[in-house]
C-alpha cells in the first residue's frame, strides 16, 4: 500500500463549511470541482508538483447536498496526471449525476477515448500553469484536440493573465468549444477596464466558441475571505457580458491554498454577488452546463 502525506505548506478544505445564505435554484450545477485520492487507492502521479489532502468523492457528494448542488463536474487535476482512475470511480459512483473533464496525453487509445466518453467524460484539460505542469508541446495538444472532437468534447485550459498574450493565437486555433478556467486568473490590483483583462474580454467577445468559468474568487483575491468583494467587477462583468457562456462552481477541495481554508458556503453566496437576476442564475447554474455536459437532457 502506497502512502501519501499532503504537502505540509497547504491547508486542506474547511472541515463544516457554513450554510450559504443564497439558495441555489433546483437543478443547480457545481461545474468545477475535483476528487483527489484516496492516495492508497488511486495514486497520485509521480511527475505532480503538489500532494493533496485526500478528498474522496463520498466528502464531494456530502457538500453537493450540504450547500443545494444538483450535480458535479469533476476536473481531473494535475496532481493525478493522465491517471483518469479517480475520475472514472467518482463518475461511476455518481448515479448519472456527474460528468467529467480528463487528462489524457498523446499516446492515449480511441479505445480509451470512448471509455472515458462511456464514463461520462465531456472534455480534456489542458494545463498552462507553469508553477503545477511542465510544459507540453503544442502539436501534442493540437493533436489531442483533433482527436477527442469526434466526440463532441471540449477543451479547458488553464493559465494565468500574464501568459495570454503569449497563448493567445494558439487558443483561437483550438477546434470546438475551449472553456478558460477562473477567467484566465485575471490580477485584481489592476482595473477590469485595463489592457490585461480587456485582452481576455477580447478573447471572449470575438470568439464565440470560448467559455469562461467565472470561479475561484478564493484564489484571486487580494481582500481575501469571507466576501472576495474585489473579484465581484470581474467576475460580474463575464456573467454580464457573456450570459450564455459561463460556469461556475466551488473548486473544492481548493487545492495548493496556503492563506485560509476557503468556506463553500460563502462561494455559493459569492455567486449572488456576480449574477444578479434570476435569469442570469439560471443560466450560470443550470441552461450552460447543463448544455454543455447532458445535452442529451436539454429540450
Amino acid at each position: 500500500m502506497t502512502s501519501f502525506t499532503m504537502d505540509p505548506k497547504w491547508i486542506p478544505f474547511h472541515p463544516t463549511p457554513s450554510k450559504p445564505r443564497f439558495a441555489l435554484p433546483p437543478g443547480a450545477v457545481d461545474a468545477h470541482c475535483h476528487v483527489f485520492g484516496p492516495g492508497d487507492v488511486f495514486p497520485y502521479a509521480p511527475e505532480r508538483k503538489y500532494t493533496p489532502c485526500d478528498a474522496p468523492k463520498e466528502k464531494l457528494w456530502a457538500l453537493r447536498d450540504h450547500l443545494g448542488f444538483s450535480r458535479n463536474v469533476i476536473v481531473q487535476a494535475t496532481c493525478h496526471g493522465a491517471d483518469n482512475r479517480a475520475l472514472v470511480d467518482a463518475l461511476a459512483h455518481a448515479d448519472g449525476r456527474a460528468r467529467g473533464v480528463a487528462t489524457v496525453r498523446r499516446d492515449v487509445t480511441d479505445e480509451e477515448l470512448r471509455a472515458l466518453h462511456e464514463a461520462g467524460v465531456r472534455g480534456v484539460r489542458f494545463n498552462f500553469v507553469k508553477r503545477l505542469v511542465n510544459a507540453l508541446p503544442r502539436d501534442e495538444l493540437a493533436e489531442i484536440a483533433a482527436r477527442i472532437a469526434p466526440l463532441g468534447w471540449h477543451i479547458v485550459i488553464y493559465f494565468e493573465a500574464a501568459e495570454l498574450p503569449e497563448l493567445y493565437e494558439f487558443f483561437v486555433g483550438l477546434p470546438g468549444i475551449v472553456v478558460v478556467d477562473h477567467m484566465g486568473r485575471p490580477d485584481v490590483s489592476k482595473p477590469v477596464t485595463g489592457p490585461e483583462f480587456q485582452l481576455f474580454v477580447k478573447l471572449m467577445r470575438e470568439h464565440e466558441n470560448f467559455w469562461s468559468k467565472v470561479t475561484c474568487p478564493e484564489r484571486l483575491s487580494l481582500q481575501g475571505p469571507p466576501e472576495y468583494d474585489d473579484v465581484v467587477p470581474f467576475a460580474r462583468h463575464i456573467v454580464e457580458a457573456f450570459p450564455d457562456r459561463v460556469l461556475t462552481g466551488t473548486d473544492w477541495p481548493h487545492p495548493n491554498m496556503t492563506t485560509h481554508a476557503p468556506d463553500d458556503g460563502k462561494l455559493v453566496d459569492f455567486i449572488g454577488k456576480i449574477a444578479v437576476t434570476a435569469d442570469l442564475q439560471r443560466k450560470l447554474l443550470i441552461d450552460n452546463p447543463m448544455r454543455l455536459y447532458w445535452p442529451e437532457e436539454v429540450l
